[in-house]
Order: C-alpha cells, then structure tokens, then sequence
C-alpha cells in the first residue's frame, strides 16, 4: 500500500467529529487499579459507583418470576412503556406529591433514566444550543448535551440564592439564550437537597426566560431526618416548562434492571416518544410488569431503603471524623457522602487521592474532577457497603492517613 493509500485508509476509520467532544473517562484509572487488585485476590471495599448492592425487594423479584414465565412479554414492548406502568407512576405521584398526571400523554418509561436524558437531549437540544447545567454534575447531564450538538453553562449549586442569580444573569446575557436547564435535587455528588420554594423560583425563572426544564430526582426516594425530597412538578405551573426524571435503580435497588420514567409536559414527553421511537422497544415487558409491584408498595419499600443508607451514612460519617477526616456535611437525602480531601494531602488532586486510597488502603471512592472541576478537592463515598464493611475501610484508611508521609508531593 502506498503512502497516499495508507493516509487515506486511516482518515477513512476516524470517529465522527463529536467523539472529540468527550474527554477521557476519569474514573478509568480508578477502574483498572480496582480490577487489577480484584485479580490478585485482594479484597478492595467498593465505596465508588452508586451501584446499590442490597437484594431487588423480594416481592418484585417473585412478580418477575411469575410473568417471565409468559410468552406473551417475550415480544417487542413499547417504546413509551405499557399503560399498567405509566398509570401507576401517575398514582404513584398523585399520592406522594399531589401531582396529577396523565398516564397517556404525560407519563413515559425509560431504560433507566440515564438513557432517557440521551434521549431527551436529540428531542430538546439543537446543534449550538445552550444548556445551563449544575456543576459539579454527574456527568450524563453535561454530556448527553453534547452529543445532541449542544454546549454546556455550568453554574456552582454549593449556594441555592447564589444559583438562581446566575441563571438569572446567565439568561438575561448570555447570547444565544439558554434552551434548557438541568437540574438534579438530591444531588449526584454532592447530596445537596433544596426545598420546594427552590423549584418555585426555578419555574419563574423559567417562564420569564423560556427555558426548558429536567429535574433529576433519581434519589427522591432515599432520605433522613424528617426530610422529604419535593418533586419539580409539584410547583403550580412546573408541567408547562418541564420534565422530570425518576428511576427504579435507587430506592428499589434496581440498578440491573434499567427501567426509570419521565414525568411532565406532554409536548416535550412526545418528543421523547418519538426520538424512542426510532431507538428502541422500551423495557423487557416482564420487568415493567413487576416494578408495577415495587410502585404500589412504595411507602414501606422506600422507608425500609432509607434506614438502611441512613444506618450507613451515620456509620461512615462517625467513623471518618474519628479518624481525622475533615468535617463532611451530613447529607439528608441520597446515597452519597461528600467529603473533603484531608488537607494535607490536597496538593495531589482528587484523582492521584483516590488511586493512592485504593493502592494504599484497599477502598475505592470517587474523585471528585470526575464530576467536574466543581469537584476538584472532594471525594464521593457511596454507601452501598454494609456498616460492618464501611467500618473495616475507616479503620484501612486511618491507618493509611496516620501513616503516610505525604508532605505535598505526589506518594
């Protein structure tokens, strides 16, 4: 093959330009240090992803066992989910928010609401658009954007009056105006939470300023203390400005079943419906059939889930402060702790952190740079261990920060 010939072959197996547009995956290394220890027979405490390692409640698991067993949900489901869920959602958010919703035409299933952002984002945003998203954000947020053609605007929430001034000023400056607001209450990293006077500002925001708005409320099912997550939708006038995203995946610990829906105004669900249309056949309908039993017993399932991370958030927050960890806020919803890196140790990065962590004291976390640059100087515990193992990766990591010699330089 000659010169020309072989510059032409490689350019003809280039990705397409958007794949650019995408930085490394930051939790790689992270990744590969934990499965190399794996293959050494060494037991690393996964305290990472937000992959829940509780049992799927045994009745939905029965109920998937019984309907599996019919051929008649072996064929192609529906893209927007089978009417039996969808109406269920909406009793579902009629009971817990007072939030009535069309099961038709307002109400639509996804795999997982991860895929349904993707999703969405074909649907909503156009190449050039603007999104004004949360930062630090889990990263679907920013870049499902992205992928759609769209750019970001990250905005801090660590200061709830501070946020809406700068979607404010962001909207009233900003040229081209944003399209479309992200939003995610309890928060993936950081476990903020806000009150429903926040989502009434946002909806006023939103009218004034024409701006779309996806809520996440994937962890809506998971709190503590008395405190009641609120649902986007249940501010008057929240369905003709948005959508909002929930999932089985966290209070059902449903994570491997991929299956979540999308709530609100019925043109932006139709548009969901249709870019779904052409993508996929909706949910195995065995597993919509049985999460229609994890709906109906919500309360008691979600109350049960709550005391179980709430049992693990005390555990591990207790423990890090005996150890000498810095102060983290006690989060009041969610599955995550965010915690600050101790100070010594601040000049090598979240990233160098967390791997030194893994090496040093066999316990995985996430650094917070993977979430943006919002997250720089924090890691993300996920309470997905048991307390008798988050208590043995406190007692790993003591020893590793009363041991380290770390004076400001990389280990």
């Amino acid at each position: 093959m000659n010169k020309i010939e072989s510059v032409g072959k490689k350019e003809f197996l280039q990705l397409a330009d958007r794949m650019s547009k995408l930085p490394p995956y930051l939790f790689g290394e992270i990744n590969k240090v934990k499965y190399q220890k794996r293959r050494e027979g060494i037991d690393v405490i996964d305290m990472a992803m937000g992959n829940p390692t509780d049992a799927t409640p045994a009745t939905i698991v029965s109920k998937l066992c019984e309907v599996v067993q019919d051929s008649r949900n072996h064929r192609y489901s529906s893209a927007s989910g089978i009417y039996n869920l969808r109406r269920e959602i909406s009793m579902l958010y009629d009971q817990q928010y007072g939030v009535g919703l069309d099961p038709e035409n307002e109400v639509i299933a996804t795999i997982g609401s991860k895929e349904g952002f993707a999703h969405l984002c074909l649907a909503i945003v156009s190449p050039g658009d603007f999104a004004i998203v949360p930062a630090p954000s889990y990263p679907i947020h920013n870049y499902a954007v992205v992928l759609a053609g769209g750019k970001c605007l990250s905005l801090s929430i660590y200061d709830d009056d501070c946020f809406l001034r700068e979607i404010d000023q962001v909207c009233r400056t900003h040229v081209p105006r944003p399209r479309v607001l992200f939003l995610n209450y309890p928060h993936n990293p950081t476990a903020h939470t806000v009150e429903l006077d926040f989502f009434r500002e946002i909806v006023r925001l939103a009218n004034r300023h024409e701006l779309i708005v996806v809520h996440d409320l994937a962890y809506g099912g998971i709190s503590f203390d008395d405190y009641q997550p609120p649902s986007f939708l249940q501010v008057a006038g929240a369905k003709k400005v948005g959508v909002e995203f929930t999932t089985m995946s966290k209070t059902f610990n449903m994570a491997g079943w991929r299956i979540g829906y999308c709530s609100g105004n019925s043109e932006i669900i139709r548009g969901l419906a249709r870019v779904k249309g052409y993508y996929d056949y909706g949910v195995f309908q065995a597993i919509q059939i049985a999460s229609i039993i994890g709906l109906r017993d919500y309360d008691h399932l979600s109350k049960q889930q709550s005391t179980i991370y709430q049992d693990r958030r005390d555990t591990l927050w207790n423990r890090l402060s005996k150890i000498g960890w810095p102060k983290c806020d006690l989060p009041k919803a969610g599955m995550f702790l965010w915690a600050p890196i101790p100070e010594k140790f601040r000049t090598l990065g979240s990233m160098e952190f967390s791997v030194q962590l893994m090496q040093n004291a066999e316990v995985a976390v996430s650094p917070g740079i993977g979430f943006g640059k919002d997250g720089e100087g924090f890691v993300r515990f996920a309470l997905i261990e048991n307390t008798q193992r988050i208590q043995q990766a406190t007692r790993q990591i003591g020893k590793f920060l009363q041991n380290s010699s770390h004076t400001g330089k990389t280990l």
